[in-house]
């Protein structure tokens, strides 16, 4: 495009620009042009195929080679599965008790201990009469293997052993070794001014302190808290 010759030259260098810009700009224009069309083109084609495969003949069906089968025997509902296909519990291994020498400070503990191997080990027992005869086994020494063996003399005696189930046993076993003012001690302490917590580490004080409220028998939430300094 010709300017007249009277155009300022900073318009004409504009004008310069702006066709050249132009010009780029419509050839950019061509080629995305070109490049749409081919792509177009080539989707074109490629549904063209996809419905010719959706729509052409089904193929034949496949025959399945025959079932060759073999007879077994008859299975028992009731036979007890093999034990390969079992699911085999994983064993615990659980430690003894620990030798009682019948102190009542510790009677307790071993009596928690015995309790929970049998309720772990249930199935090691078939009835009462085990659980004990296996708990007695620790009474090792001291007023405890005495007070066993007087058991075992009236079961001499008498042909019938003295304690006959489990509950009858922590009965007997409450009575002979556990602290006789146990409740009594806990009440004194907890009601007097003499406990509190001193040189006591806090997990050592709140240890004593629920131990002396389990023997006493407090469950009032606010005595609990009086007496908790």
């Amino acid at each position: 495009m010709s300017l007249p010759a009277d155009t300022p030259p900073v318009i004409a260098d504009a004008l310069g620009y702006l066709q050249h810009h132009l010009q780029e700009l419509t050839k950019r224009q061509n080629t995305l042009e070109h490049i749409i069309n081919n792509t177009l083109t080539g989707l074109t084609a490629q549904l063209q195929q996809l419905t010719q495969l959706m729509t052409g003949p089904a193929p034949a069906p496949t025959v399945a080679p025959p079932l060759i089968t073999t007879s077994s025997p008859p299975v028992d509902p009731l036979s007890p599965v093999p034990s390969v296909l079992t699911k085999q519990r994983t064993r615990l291994k659980l430690s003894s008790p620990p030798d009682f020498f019948g102190e009542r400070t510790s009677s307790q503990a071993f009596l928690n201990s015995c309790t929970l191997y049998l309720h772990l080990a249930l199935e090691q027992f078939s009835c009462d009469e085990e659980k004990i005869f296996w708990t007695l086994a620790f009474f090792k020494d001291g007023h405890a293997v005495r007070w066993s063996k007087n058991r075992f003399r009236q079961e001499a005696d008498t042909s019938v052993f003295p304690i006959q189930s489990w509950a009858d046993f922590e009965r007997q076993f409450w009575s002979q070794f556990f602290l006789v003012n146990a409740e009594a001690d806990a009440v004194n302490a907890l009601e007097g001014s003499s406990y509190y917590q001193g040189n006591w580490t806090v997990d050592d004080y709140l240890d004593g302190f629920l131990t002396l409220v389990s023997d006493a028998g407090y469950t009032d939430p606010w005595t609990l808290m009086v007496k908790f300094h």
